[in-house]
């Protein structure tokens, strides 16, 4: 028998993590990136067991139908685990909507469940050739090109998205990054303002982020998509 997801937590209820819906979010279990700004730092690691049997999930969302409109399976990074076609498939039949949450990590796995999928928020963490400053991995930006053209090919709803910190993407570089999402025709683009809640990188969560980024920067950045969003989580 195939071995069953490995979940590392579930949130009953959110109207956040899947744009106009109310939805459930299963955690996935594992990220082989490090990214400093990590605010789920406890689910990079796999355990033998999972925190919770998929069996148990698949039993309580049984008992949501009706409740929730969608499933959302996030993470760590969702796609790191075999088993995610066949539990989004087991989520499917139950008449959820699905949306999953990636880093863009595995290319190969995400074209595999883009078919069953109906929503899609994704990380694009840098410039590709920068990619290792924030992912602490080399080689790391050649996936997340390879995921982000499969999710543009694939017509699949989604909602791209880059999480700003000023040591680690200065406005030139954010700019830089912009440009290059759009000539690759991203039409809906999220900054989302780092958060220090559950960072485990002191010098990060420490660093003031008054001014940052510039307006001028957000302006120039918004007047290059259709849909552009800044989450600015100091406000």
């Amino acid at each position: 028998m195939a071995a069953d997801l490995k979940v590392g937590g579930l949130t009953p209820f959110s109207a956040t993590d899947y744009p106009g819906k109310l939805a459930a979010v299963v955690f996935v279990q594992g990220c082989p990136w490090r990214c400093g700004y990590c605010h789920n730092p406890h689910l990079q690691a796999r355990t033998p067991e999972g925190a919770m049997p998929w069996q148990d999930v698949l039993t309580w969302l049984r008992r949501r139908v009706g409740l929730v409109d969608a499933v959302v399976f996030s993470g760590g990074e969702a796609c790191m685990d075999p088993a995610l076609g066949r539990a989004i498939q087991d989520v499917k039949a139950l008449g959820f909507g699905i949306g999953l949450h990636t880093a863009c990590i595995y290319p190969q796995r995400l074209q595999e469940v883009l078919p069953l999928v109906d929503w899609v928020g994704f990380d694009i963490k840098a410039p590709f050739s920068d990619y290792r400053h924030v992912t602490r991995v080399a080689g790391s930006g050649d996936p997340a090109r390879a995921c982000l053209d499969a999710i543009l090919a694939s017509g699949v709803a989604y909602e791209c998205r880059t999480t700003t910190h000023p040591d680690l993407l200065p406005d030139e570089q954010l700019l830089a990054l912009a440009t290059t999402l759009a000539a690759k025709g991203v039409d809906n683009y999220v900054l989302q303002q780092f958060r220090a809640e559950g960072c485990a990188d002191a010098a990060l969560a420490g660093r003031p982020l008054h001014g940052y980024p510039a307006a001028r920067t957000v302006a120039q950045i918004g007047a290059m998509f259709p849909r552009f969003t800044f989450r600015n989580h100091a406000n």
